[in-house]
């Protein structure tokens, strides 16, 4: 049985087929059950989920101003993932662009920084997904002045 996440976005997107190519093979989520009459389908990867939903503008759907392409503007989705380089290596086999490269970073979370190798990229539809890889967590580095030696 499913165990539901508190917090699920549900994204509107133009072609469900095409965006479940990207979500399930390119991102590794399974469908953990979908409603092909009503264009819907409810995505799972470790705990991370998602729902997808066709528009149809007739269908009395909640939707609140004009869906103007890249859709999601504002909002970025980040997802734990165990690797990030499959992922990446997928994306690529498929001509998937990325919307910025793989990089280290670190985040200061109180006295310490998380650290997470992450990548962005955008779904069919334009909506922002941040694939993140956990690093750990470090004690707070202390920058440098600019300009000193080491």
């Amino acid at each position: 049985m499913l165990n539901r996440s508190k917090l699920v976005p549900e994204l509107m997107v133009t072609e469900l087929d095409r965006s479940l190519e990207f979500w399930v093979a390119c991102l590794g989520f399974t469908v953990a059950y979908q409603r092909n009459d009503e264009g819907f389908a409810y995505l799972d990867m470790d705990g991370a989920q998602i729902m997808l939903e066709q528009i149809a503008p007739h269908a009395g759907q909640w939707i609140t101003g004009p869906l103007q392409p890249p859709l999601g503007r504002g909002l970025n989705l980040q997802i734990d993932v165990r690797a990030v380089q499959p992922i990446i290596e997928k994306l690529q086999q498929v001509g998937h662009p990325l919307f910025r490269a793989c990089k280290d970073v670190w985040y200061r979370a109180d006295e310490s920084e998380v650290g997470q190798r992450e990548f962005l990229v955008q779904d069919p539809d334009g909506y922002l997904v941040r694939l993140v890889e956990r690093l750990g967590v470090r004690d707070q580095q202390v920058a440098e002045p600019a300009g000193q030696p080491r």
